[in-house]
């Protein structure tokens, strides 16, 4: 009975087990497909920037191309796959940005998107522009694991208790005295741990891995604000503005091309489109009123007053003063695209930071970025001395890894 009742426990505490990783690997897909993918595709057949997930595996047949693919879709294009240059060319030439995303990721994010995440969406009412809609997760294999674990405790309870009832009367058949059962909880796990020293120490293993796992990742995320999107005083769509309208990025952040930094626009910046465009089609006047506050603007008159108030944008992106990063540096020398970093802006109703900014995301970015040098007198150079270097080899690619983009000093000084 005591060998019956420990296995039972040891069963019950590997179900508990399954069930927490079948969990924490759901959640972790879905997690980082918001992270990483939703900006520009959609887990059904939809297609947004990109094309529709749902069935892709049948689509990528291997599944060692897909993760390349993912990984370095630029790379992989050169390989002159097919399939791949169609793609580019179906969605308007536009490349997928490298994923910073290990293979166990990529494949927990295709498996899950594959079969068009966890269900459908369902709404009640229409979600406003823009808002992100949360798909119900299908939990019952989690519920089911949970509830097998639940019936095996309470069975290991009541066989206890059947026990305990079976020795007692055994012993009045005897004449033995049955010893009291200890009454304080403490004294009665102690008594069972010196017991079942083997199931306690498994246990006890398992319990320090968990919350060290938990510890670790809670340690990562110190920091890192991906998918931080605040309400701004002003709901300005992006997706409207930079979307459907095609307005170019640079028109607004003027200095993203000659700075270090990519500047708030004024709100004067604003008014040369909205001193003619006074009602939007989402918000009507009201937002667009509220540039007329801040630069004391009178739409009736047509005049301006002298009460401006300057509009307080909170920041969305913010890198930690110990680094440096200059946005002229990679927009204008190295021709990195906007969404690379940044994400599908032009789709997104309200910013939110798309990638994590963190040292390892900028690192694997510098090893797989090759360098274009067509076109350029300055990297010609360097690509002629990268491959007069003794170091060189067949085949290796010039990135900016190479010409010491993995170099402390480069971003820390």
């Amino acid at each position: 009975m005591h060998r019956i009742k420990s296995s039972l426990v040891l069963i019950a505490t590997v179900l508990t087990v399954i069930f927490s990783s079948h969990t924490a690997f759901s959640q972790d897909a879905k997690k980082i497909f918001k992270a990483n993918c939703a900006s520009c595709h959609k887990p059904t057949e939809e297609a947004g920037v990109g094309p529709g997930l749902k069935g892709l595996k049948s689509r990528w047949p291997d599944q060692a191309k897909l993760i390349s693919w993912v990984k370095n879709s630029t790379a992989y294009l050169a390989t002159g796959d097919v399939y791949a240059n169609e793609l580019k060319k179906k969605y308007n030439n536009g490349v997928m940005p490298a994923q910073a995303l290990s293979d166990a990721e990529i494949i927990a994010v295709t498996d899950w998107a594959d079969k068009g995440g966890d269900g459908p969406v369902v709404t009640t009412t229409p979600p406003p522009p823009g808002a992100d809609v949360v798909e119900p997760a299908n939990d019952t294999p989690q519920y089911v694991l949970m509830g097998l674990g639940i019936l095996l405790l309470l069975l290991v309870i009541v066989l206890g208790t059947v026990r305990r009832s079976l020795q007692s009367l055994v012993n009045d058949q005897r004449g033995v005295e049955t010893p009291e059962r200890p009454s304080r909880p403490y004294v009665r796990f102690k008594i069972w741990a010196s017991k079942n020293k083997k199931l306690v120490a498994i246990i006890g293993l398992f319990l320090i891995c968990w919350f060290t796992k938990l510890g670790w990742d809670g340690l990562l995320g110190i920091g890192v604000h991906q998918g931080y999107a605040p309400e701004q005083p002003i709901r300005f769509s992006h997706k409207l503005h930079a979307g459907d309208n095609k307005i170019s990025c640079v028109y607004c952040h003027t200095g993203v091309g000659k700075s270090k930094h990519a500047n708030i626009p004024s709100a004067n910046v604003c008014m040369n489109c909205h001193m003619a465009i006074n009602e939007g089609p989402v918000y009507g006047k009201a937002e667009i009123q509220k540039i007329y506050t801040a630069v004391d603007w009178d739409p009736q008159k047509r005049t301006y007053g002298t009460n401006t108030k300057p509009v307080e944008w909170i920041r969305v992106h913010s890198l930690p003063d110990l680094a440096y990063f200059n946005h002229s540096q990679h927009v204008t020398v190295g021709k990195i695209e906007c969404k690379q970093c940044h994400g599908a802006v032009d789709s997104m109703e309200v910013v939110k930071q798309n990638s994590p900014l963190t040292m390892g995301w900028c690192i694997d970015c510098h090893r797989q970025t090759e360098v274009d040098f067509k076109e350029n007198k300055y990297y010609e150079e360097l690509h002629k001395e990268f491959l007069a270097d003794p170091k060189h080899k067949k085949g290796d690619k010039f990135t900016i890894g190479k010409l010491g983009g993995l170099e402390c000093s480069k971003c820390h000084y």
